[in-house]
């Protein structure tokens, strides 16, 4: 039986190791450890199971899902997935097609009448109005600015990203986890979730932030290296005990993107994004700890309380990768 490490495995399916822990912690992928053998490895069957998880993750359909559909063998259970899958691509296509007639009636109205005033009278139309209150919320309205100019995308294996902001993560002070084995992201959020237990922290720090960084990012084919690190701000007066590490985080500019959990591939469009930006350029820091790259995990203050299993489930992430102006040094 043909047997390949998980190096092997990230190289042929253009995978990050990160995403294929992620896969099995979550029970959605198995590797095995052969008698005699130094590394865990894939066989034939994972990697097939590997190729249909890809495939359905393309077709955007969420890992819960993909958990449902793999650990059935009903049809039934596949066919309403993808039916209601169907619905919200239906719905969304529906949106768009408002959008797209609502600014071609703009367009033409404006062509027509160059000297109309563009805020009251486009928007005077009732019906017209009321179609636009109806539609959801773009998801590109974000607090932070969004880069949307053409220079700026980046296609990355058939995917454009278009919705990176350029913020300011504010410097402050952490208390910092950090835990090498082999299932270290697992570990640290367990003692993470009793230190803000025992510490009442969400009351102490309303607006606290949590991040988390590979550390080491892993050298063995095996990933048997791998550590985990994560942080909480903290407030500055507060002092932390072990395994905690109270730190200072320096702050700075960041490339964020949101991804759901597990979305890691999306770090290398990320990364392609700032490299190819016209106005800013990758700002890298200790390759130990992902060239100063992290994940924030969002709305952690009210996820904290959750199991670790069910504050997976529709967690959502901002990768940050750390920039600068092109031609500035820091």
């Amino acid at each position: 039986m043909e047997l390949h490490t998980i190096s092997e495995v990230t190289r042929k399916y253009q995978l990050s190791t990160r995403t294929l822990r992620y896969y099995e912690q979550i029970g959605l992928l198995r590797s095995s450890k052969k008698e005699g053998y130094a590394y865990r490895t894939y066989d034939k069957g994972s990697l097939r199971i590997l190729e249909q998880i890809l495939i359905l993750r393309k077709l955007r359909i969420p890992l819960r899902d993909i958990q449902s559909i793999l650990q059935n063998e009903e049809s039934r259970v596949a066919a309403a997935i993808f039916q209601k899958k169907i619905k919200e691509l239906s719905d969304e296509i529906t949106a768009m097609a408002s959008v797209k007639t609502i600014l071609e009636q703009f367009a033409i109205s404006l062509n027509k009448n160059t000297d109309v005033e563009i805020g009251p009278e486009l928007l005077a139309d009732e019906s017209i109005r009321k179609i636009i209150e109806a539609l959801p919320a773009s998801r590109s309205n974000l607090k932070e600015h969004t880069l949307m100019n053409n220079g700026n995308k980046v296609e990355y294996h058939g995917h454009q990203l278009n919705d990176v902001r350029i913020i300011y993560v504010p410097p402050s002070s952490v208390a910092s986890i950090h835990v090498v084995s082999g299932s270290p992201e697992y570990d640290t959020e367990v003692e993470l979730r009793q230190l803000m237990i025992s510490t009442d922290l969400a009351s102490k720090k309303p607006d606290l932030r949590h991040y988390g960084f590979n550390h080491p990012t892993g050298v063995q084919p095996d990933g048997t290296d791998h550590g985990y690190e994560r942080w909480v701000t903290i407030p500055d007066d507060m002092e932390v005990q072990k395994p905690f590490v109270k730190k200072f985080f320096p702050g700075g500019l960041y490339a964020a993107h949101m991804i759901p959990m597990g979305n890691f591939e999306e770090w290398h469009w990320l990364a392609e994004w700032v490299e190819q930006s016209s106005e800013y350029e990758p700002n890298w820091g200790d390759p130990e700890c992902m060239h100063g790259s992290m994940e924030e995990h969002l709305n952690y203050l009210n996820q904290y309380q959750l199991s670790v299993e069910d504050m997976n489930e529709g967690l959502q992430l901002d990768l940050l990768l750390p920039i600068k102006s092109k031609g500035k040094d820091e």
